[in-house]
């Protein structure tokens, strides 16, 4: 997943709903900054907010994943399952 892509993509689907990052924030249960720091490619929606955020934005999962309409290939998913996988064995 390219966090700066999907950054961009999901700050483009926002304002094309005519929506302050405050009311996304709020939509989702989560701080002004959270949205920021996604859409400038600093940080990226934890797992949990991807159903919500893509419910919100109009979009599928994967399309979010991918950061781009009509990319639903399936591959971004099972990426950002084993990115988390490897991550836990981080910890």
């Amino acid at each position: 997943m390219n966090q700066e892509k999907v950054g961009r993509f999901i700050r483009e689907l926002r304002i094309e709903k005519e929506m302050t990052q405050q009311e996304l924030a709020e939509k989702l249960g989560v701080t002004d900054s959270a949205i920021s720091k996604w859409e400038n490619g600093r940080g990226a929606p934890d797992i949990s907010y991807l159903i919500p955020l893509s419910n919100e934005l109009n979009i599928t999962i994967l399309e979010l994943l991918n950061g781009e309409k009509g990319k639903d290939d399936g591959n971004a998913l099972i990426k950002l399952i084993e990115e988390t996988n490897r991550k836990k064995r981080i910890w």
